[in-house]
């Protein structure tokens, strides 16, 4: 007997697949807990639809995240901060304060999304990278300069 799985199942295949079970397996364990569906014609057509329909969302999503990297690309977000005598800064630039001054500029962009390896100590330019979903990363240029007393 063919079955639609709806959910992962160990062992059998994930959210999606149409295995072929025993017929006792399938209609006493996976169809009553609501693990999987009988494969007909009616419920094919419909997984096939679900497909198309996520691999239409999938699509406008990684468009979308492309559009805002290409923005990142062309952005330069300067960041003030408290230095001493040779650029050491008095505390640390954090992906916080980067998500914040990208904020100021319009652009939303989760700080969680934003790596740095470690927080930045020191005066210059820096490369950042942003990763965005879908497997898309964008590079924002931060410059972090001394704050006038």
């Amino acid at each position: 007997m063919e079955v639609i799985l709806k959910e992962e199942v160990p062992k059998l295949g994930t959210i999606g697949d149409v295995v072929k079970v025993k017929p006792g397996y399938a209609r006493n364990y996976l169809i009553p807990r609501g693990l999987a569906v009988v494969a007909d014609s009616r419920n094919l057509a419909a997984l096939e639809h679900q497909k198309r329909v996520a691999a239409d969302q999938r699509e406008r999503k990684r468009r979308k995240a492309e559009a805002l990297a290409r923005q990142l690309a062309e952005t330069r977000v300067t960041i003030r901060a408290r230095a001493g005598e040779e650029g050491k800064l008095f505390g640390s630039v954090t992906n916080q304060d980067i998500e914040r001054a990208l904020q100021e500029q319009g652009i939303g962009v989760d700080r969680r999304r934003i790596v740095l390896d470690e927080p930045i100590k020191t005066l210059g330019e820096y490369q950042v990278l942003v990763r965005l979903p879908l497997g898309v990363d964008a590079q924002v240029s931060v410059a972090v300069v001394a704050q006038e007393s």
